[in-house]
């Protein structure tokens, strides 16, 4: 199983809003037939790229996956279908799969008579995808607010400007965590005051639409005719209500897993105050404004003593800018 795991952390394994597995197929004796882990969407799954490698050799092995097979059909077929067809006898795999469309693997295999042993170095895979893990958890998306301010916290100057705070190699930063995620939100104050586009680009380009996440607009206010958040290089959806917890309903409700807050301050306070910030990615650009909007808006935050401790996870260079990443405590997930 830490082989297994080993794949699944392989480099070109995307990050993004599909699990990373890996797979290791044993013959009776023990030994290595062949290896496989997940690329991201629209690959073969790991079970299915260790099957190709081994070929007639699946027949009587064991399956070690780090993931519960699925058994369900998407952009590829049921993992537990190609696992049976192989001729595997055995799987021991590690974290069950508790989304609702691909559930139930492990059930179907036992009911075709393979033996299953499940549940080993579960927390070893559950932490290779942590947040996947934490949406199918808490049954809501995963959510990283993003904030880019000086380092006296300001995300605007007095008079209302904004661009740029921070260096263009920290803006091209935040295109790689959007890639990694099913959904970017703001709220309809962001569309009115930026015209954002929300689009994942690489090198100033965008990438194609069906690998863009989904641009959401929260809010009740109609959007701006001809709003750039309204093209056709992404989809995107207009939720219209106020309510955190009703907008990350209804993604979660659309099968999004990990969301992206790069809303203002009033809407990054109110996910604050509810308790729904799980990862905060912070830049700092080394400037002193004094005055101008502030990074967080009210989030029912009376005393220090209530005020959400986070756990920082990295801090590095970004160019000129310095980046903060800090997350919810484990002992809260």
């Amino acid at each position: 199983m830490r082989r297994a795991l080993d794949l699944a952390r392989s480099p070109d394994a995307a990050l993004g809003p599909n699990p990373r597995v890996g797979c290791v197929l044993l013959d009776p004796d023990g030994t290595v037939v062949a290896e496989g882990y997940h690329r991201g969407a629209g690959w073969p799954h790991a079970e299915v790229e260790a099957l190709a490698q081994a070929g007639d050799r699946a027949r009587g092995s064991t399956a070690v996956v780090t993931l519960e097979p699925c058994a369900h059909t998407g952009r590829t077929g049921p993992c537990t279908q190609a696992l049976l067809d192989a001729g595997v006898v055995r799987v021991v795999l590690a974290q069950p799969d508790d989304t609702p469309v691909a559930s139930g693997g492990a059930d179907v295999l036992r009911a075709a008579g393979v033996e299953v042993e499940d549940g080993v170095l579960a927390d070893q895979a559950a932490e290779v995808n942590r947040e996947w893990s934490l949406a199918l958890h808490r049954r809501r998306p995963h959510l990283t607010w993003k904030f880019a301010a000086t380092l006296d916290g300001r995300v605007a100057a007095a008079d209302g400007s904004s661009r740029w705070i921070t260096s263009p190699e920290a803006r091209a930063d935040v295109h790689g965590w959007r890639a990694r995620c099913d959904a970017v939100l703001v709220g309809t104050g962001t569309v009115r005051a930026d015209d954002p586009r929300l689009t994942v680009r690489d090198g100033g380009r965008p990438l194609p639409r069906a690998r863009q996440p989904l641009r959401v607009v929260m809010g009740a206010s109609d959007l701006p005719a001809g709003a750039r958040v309204l093209d056709e290089e992404a989809p995107s959806v207009h939720l219209r209500t106020r309510d955190p917890r009703a907008a990350l309903a209804e993604l979660a409700a659309r099968g999004c897993q990990q969301v992206w807050l790069e809303g203002g301050p009033r809407l990054a306070g109110a996910f604050v105050g509810a308790g729904l910030v799980d990862r905060v990615v912070a830049y700092y650009a080394p400037r002193l404004l004094g005055e101008g909007a502030a990074a967080l808006g009210p989030a029912g935050v009376p005393t220090l003593a209530a005020a959400p401790a986070l756990v920082v996870a990295d801090v590095r260079r970004v160019g000129p800018d310095v980046r903060v990443v800090a997350e919810r405590p484990r002992a809260e997930e």
